[in-house]
């Protein structure tokens, strides 16, 4: 009669295929690219026995049989049975030939998938081109608005003389501001000067010969 044991272990890695990459530009434009997908997996086991034991002591039985029965001569012969039964006579060290069984695998998986129609997917990426350079310039007509807004108020308030302050941190939203045609000035504008004649010479004093405008008489000491 035999025995045998055994034991099987079945392993499997799975591959999960995802959707396609979708990118999304707004105005309901999705286009779907290719995909790679990679999948890396390790697989392992291990089996053990505990207790481990790698030896036993295997007990060696006396089978001495030297007494029971006599020769022609009288001398004890054994009779076929053993003289101590049961007594071990030492033990012996035995190995179990046990051990510790581990597996590793490793390794990788991996899928393309590409769409088949061409066609459809060059029409998508125009539409996705076509999709941002429209969005890219309503961005900048936004942008356009707000500066034209900011030019409008900073200028009109600079001509009514209202300002941040130098040290303000939003002294610089209308520090690029420049005013150039004030109200009642012309640019460039040039104011007339009048010229002052000089007098070239000193009026004569008038002579007189009458005796009361000499003055008061003179003294003499």
């Amino acid at each position: 009669m035999a025995n045998s044991s055994g034991s099987v272990t079945n392993q499997a890695i799975q591959v999960l295929q995802g959707p396609y990459i979708t990118n999304t530009y707004g105005g309901g434009i999705q286009c779907q690219g290719p995909t790679r997908n990679f999948t890396p997996y390790v697989t392992g086991s291990a089996s053990a026995s505990k207790p481990y034991e790698p030896y036993y002591m295997d007990p060696v039985y006396d089978v001495t049989d030297n007494f029971g029965a006599f020769d022609a001569d009288g001398n004890n012969i054994g009779d076929g049975i053993l003289d101590n039964p049961g007594d071990v006579s030492f033990y012996k060290r035995t190995r179990t030939g046990q051990k510790d069984n581990y597996s590793l695998g490793v390794g990788f998986s991996m899928t393309w998938s590409t769409p088949t129609d061409k066609k459809l997917q060059d029409l998508c990426k125009r539409a996705a081109t076509t999709q941002i350079e429209l969005t890219s310039q309503l961005v900048a007509n936004k942008r356009l608005d707000f500066e034209i807004a900011r030019l409008k108020n900073c200028g009109e308030l600079k001509l009514k003389g209202i300002q941040f302050h130098p040290k303000s941190p939003y002294y610089k939203v209308c520090a690029d501001v420049v005013v150039n045609n004030p109200p009642g000035h012309g640019h460039p504008h040039v104011h007339a000067i009048p010229s002052v004649s000089r007098q070239t010479s000193t009026p004569e004093s008038p002579l007189s010969s009458r005796a009361e405008d000499l003055g008061a008489p003179l003294e003499t000491k």
